[in-house]
């Protein structure tokens, strides 16, 4: 009886240890389970085909506001960060992807954009061909790139280039082809430029590298302000839509009877009409010129200046490059469509009292709407450019 008893006892523990073994087994076999699918999950997106993750980078990098949008994309992980840098994404990055700041230029920043240039993108070309141009001083690279953008019908490419032309910037005052500045003011111009057609006008206007023609000349004006109508317009409309606000909130679209007296930055052509109104916000490109040399003092060189218009930031190149007014000889412009603009919006207000001005905008009656009522001639001497 007794070893019967010892025999069961002995069975009933080898049961035991069998079924904690096999409860052991199980869950050690559910917990593997469970892993692989977990496993699983976190792989899904390893299993996405690359060209749909390119595609994705690309539209991303296309609508970026600001160059971390698509940075921080790079930063998450190594296959993004290669996916980030295909040449497909790359060559439909947005303006504002570069839109670096100069204080923070650097080595890595210069190899990115050259890598944009190398995928096809137009903008970096004419971005970094502007920055090597007036920044680096390098001017056959910085040319070079440029045209390249040109070639594809990049306005702002042709419009520079014909500022270069008009100027000879990067060489001496015999460089200077008159033109050939025309010839790309009016291939920007047909693309839609509004800074070409307002210098096409006040080429045609006054002779300046092409036969006088006063009527075609203000007709081109015409089309640059309603060009700059349209487009002011339609930004309002956007950001009224956005922010599902009325248009009458618009600050800038108030009315002022005694607008010739009212100062500040507008549009100018909205400010003809008493409508005060933010200036048009500058390329990225203008932007980083102009953060450049305002780091650097504002002087881009010793007895060189930059251009007055806030908007613009190119630097002459050499002594006397640029045109200056010829009434208080204390601004300069790279072009006539910079003095137009900085006219409307700042320097008419300081460069000479308003009296004397309603004066001679009573001689045009107050009913021609271009920016050559009222102008400050700029004329050129040997030396330069000085008062008539």
């Amino acid at each position: 009886m007794e070893t019967k008893l010892k025999k069961r006892s002995r069975r009933d523990c080898f049961r035991v240890v069998e079924n904690s073994f096999v409860k052991k087994k199980r869950r050690t076999s559910f917990q593997s389970q469970f892993k692989q699918q977990v496993g699983s999950k976190s792989d899904f997106f390893d299993e996405l085909p690359d060209d749909l993750v390119v595609s994705i980078l690309a539209k991303l990098s296309s609508t970026a506001g600001c160059p971390s949008d698509l940075t921080n994309v790079l930063m998450t992980c190594k296959r993004l960060n290669g996916l980030g840098l295909h040449p497909l994404v790359l060559s439909k990055a947005s303006p504002k992807t570069f839109a670096v700041k100069a204080k923070n230029w650097c080595e890595a920043a210069h190899r990115f954009l050259k890598q944009c240039v190398d995928s096809g993108n137009i903008e970096a070309s004419y971005t970094l061909g502007m920055i090597r141009f007036y920044c680096l001083q390098n001017r056959t690279t910085g040319v070079s790139l440029m045209a390249k953008a040109a070639i594809s019908s990049h306005a702002p490419s042709l419009y520079s280039l014909a500022v270069i032309q008009f100027n000879g910037s990067g060489g001496t005052k015999n460089d200077k082809d008159l033109r050939a500045g025309v010839a790309l003011c009016a291939r920007a111009a047909f693309l839609g430029h509004i800074d070409a057609l307002r210098e096409l006008g006040h080429c045609l206007q006054d002779g300046y590298g092409v036969k006088q023609n006063v009527a075609e000349g203000r007709r081109f004006l015409v089309q640059a302000n309603a060009r700059e109508l349209a487009s002011v317009l339609s930004n309002t409309t956007t950001t009224t839509e956005t922010n599902n606000s009325s248009s009458s909130s618009c600050p800038w679209m108030t009315w002022h009877p005694n607008h010739r007296n009212v100062p500040g930055s507008g549009c100018p052509l909205l400010s003809d009409f008493g409508c005060n109104v933010p200036a048009p916000e500058p390329h990225p490109a203008s932007q980083f010129l102009g953060e450049w040399f305002g780091n650097r003092g504002g002087v881009p060189g010793q007895g060189l200046r930059l251009c007055s218009h806030d908007g613009c930031g190119r630097p002459e190149t050499r002594r006397h490059e640029f045109r200056r007014c010829s009434v208080c000889g204390a601004v300069n412009y790279c072009s006539r469509a910079c003095q137009a603009l900085d006219w409307k919006m700042r320097h008419k207000v300081e460069c000479t009292p308003m009296e004397r001005w309603d004066e001679v905008d009573g001689e045009f009656d107050g009913n021609d709407n271009n920016n050559d009522v009222a102008m400050v001639e700029i004329e050129e001497d040997d030396e330069g450019y000085v008062e008539s």
